[in-house]
């Protein structure tokens, strides 16, 4: 492993570690032990399973983008472990895990970054789309909180606008022509913008974000059952609180461009169940549990991903040492790499 990927994952998780450390004595380490030690663990094979059912379906919807932006020789089964193997890196700052994504994708059906690259911008997109809408109704039990979400929908939904507007997008990309840095990725930024159209038009902005509802109210439904499991009373006001926490908290910490959200993700989450009457502990070990879910699971399973079929995505030479030079130099030529997108 070269010594800017340790860098890199050594940020991540020791920036973790002091997320880990914080909640734990936010929360009180022995009320935390305690409350753990009575949690309701009979719920956990329904937050894994609701979890789990999260990944896959997202990972379906992968494979959907890829066949709109004309990549149709890959299996299902294969852009799910291209999917779920990106997690695999997710603790890295500049989105690796994300973007490593386009390098796995060359390497099995010769595509070109530049034309895939959509696949993971649409799709970040429309998740935080889906996730203000949900929020957005976890927050009937809680109105005070609405000019928040209004104000993240209203941001997302200008984005998608003007990339629908053609004019208006192709005004925007004729200005950065005369642009010095700009021009000379014109050609790549032309097929960018296109195949992030294309995945928004009606019929694909309406598939991806009809998926993106279910994932992610399916995560809060998680959520609302680690409450459930922590002694909270089973509720339709307790049920709109998980749901509107896990997305507010998860946009907040997309925003925040932090490796994984950490830090950003679970001050807010527990900062909103404090401010409708949670104890500190609650709060804190509510976020833990959820935590490692939405994000340690997901990086468990990528890891494991990333071992086991390893030559199918690196291809037969891989080399795990040299990880930052292949994706580097199979990403620069769209102009897109990792650094750059960071």
């Amino acid at each position: 492993m070269t010594s800017g990927l340790k860098r890199k994952l050594g940020v991540g998780f020791a920036l973790a570690f002091l997320v880990f450390v914080a909640l734990l004595f936010y929360g009180d380490v022995q009320e935390i032990a305690h409350l753990l030690q009575n949690f309701e663990w009979r719920l956990l094979p329904v937050i894994l399973a609701l979890t789990t059912f999260n990944y896959f379906l997202r990972g379906v919807r992968f494979r959907y983008y890829l066949g709109q932006v004309g990549v149709s020789n890959i299996t299902l089964w294969t852009s799910l472990r291209v999917f779920i193997g990106g997690f695999s890196l997710s603790l890295t700052p500049g989105k690796l895990g994300e973007f490593i994504r386009l390098l796995w994708l060359k390497n099995i059906a010769n595509a070109d970054p530049a034309r895939t690259a959509p696949t993971i911008i649409v799709d970040r997109v429309i998740d935080g789309l889906a996730m203000a809408i949900l929020a957005s109704i976890g927050a009937l039990a809680y109105p005070q909180l609405w000019p928040l979400v209004a104000v993240v929908f209203g941001i997302l939904m200008t984005g998608v606008v003007i990339i629908q507007i053609r004019p208006l997008a192709l005004w925007i990309l004729q200005l950065g022509e005369k642009l010095p840095f700009v021009s000379r990725m014109m050609h790549h930024l032309r097929a960018l913008y296109e195949s992030t159209y294309e995945l928004l038009r009606l019929k694909s902005f309406l598939v991806g974000l009809g998926i993106g509802l279910i994932v992610w109210a399916a995560q809060g439904v998680a959520f609302y059952f680690v409450l459930l499991g922590l002694g909270a009373a089973p509720s339709l006001n307790l049920m709109l609180l998980a749901i509107f926490t896990l997305s507010i908290g998860a946009i907040l910490g997309g925003l925040s461009s932090l490796p994984g959200g950490l830090g950003a993700t679970e001050a807010s989450m527990t900062a909103i169940l404090q401010a409708v009457g949670l104890t500190q502990g609650i709060a804190a070990t509510a976020t833990l549990v959820i935590r490692f879910f939405t994000l340690w699971f997901g990086v468990i399973l990528g890891m494991l991903t990333v071992v086991v079929w390893r030559k199918m995505l690196f291809g037969k030479s891989y080399h795990f040492s040299d990880l930052d030079a292949q994706i580097t130099s199979q990403l620069a030529d769209s102009e897109l790499t990792y650094e750059q997108s960071g």
